[in-house]
């Protein structure tokens, strides 16, 4: 999957959403990083000691990070209906890609405590560029409808301007009543 976060061709850093609610995420724990892209979050997510299963479609660039403690599965997740998630994961990270069926899986995946980090483009994109088919905007609200069943840590949906001008929404919640902690 080719990263809609690239300026000028650069792969960017990673995002400050995802930075700021890893700290959530049991120390140590299990990471999937979802349509991993080029592995922004992989590399953020080995340096701070978790271990991580990096998976999307396309992994060319996320060999080179394949080490002790950090998977590589490379698979189409949208047309391989029999691939299983898996569970029991502390963390999960999903950035600039959207595949609602994969909602309700994303929250049964996670171990009790454990958080789900998701940031994408939303309806009022198309403004800006790609993405602008609707199939692929969140409308208002939707990760809060999707994940109404976990503890909602923090929610924000609108315009952004770093590290480019967008429409966005970000969650993170938490498996489990509020204030739970990871085991």
């Amino acid at each position: 999957m080719t990263s809609r976060w690239r300026v000028a061709g650069a792969i960017l850093p990673p995002s400050p959403w995802v930075a700021r609610f890893l700290t959530l995420v049991r120390p140590g724990g299990l990471v999937l990083d979802l349509a991993a892209g080029a592995g922004r979050h992989v590399r953020l997510l080995r340096d701070r000691g978790f271990a991580v299963r990096a998976v999307d479609r396309d992994v060319s660039a996320l060999r080179a990070l394949s080490a002790p403690g950090c998977e590589i599965v490379e698979i189409d997740l949208e047309s391989s209906a029999g691939w299983q998630l898996g569970s029991g994961y502390d963390g999960i990270v999903v950035t600039s890609y959207l595949h609602r069926p994969f909602f309700p899986v994303l929250a049964a995946a996670l171990a009790p405590g454990g958080v789900v980090i998701y940031e994408t483009f939303a309806v009022g994109n198309e403004r800006f560029g790609q993405p602008s088919n609707p199939d692929f905007l969140l409308r208002p609200g939707e990760l809060l409808a999707a994940f109404a069943g976990l503890t909602i840590v923090a929610f924000e949906e609108g315009e952004i301007h770093r590290p480019r001008q967008a429409m966005i929404q970000r969650i993170a919640a938490r498996a489990g009543p509020p204030g739970a902690l990871p085991e």
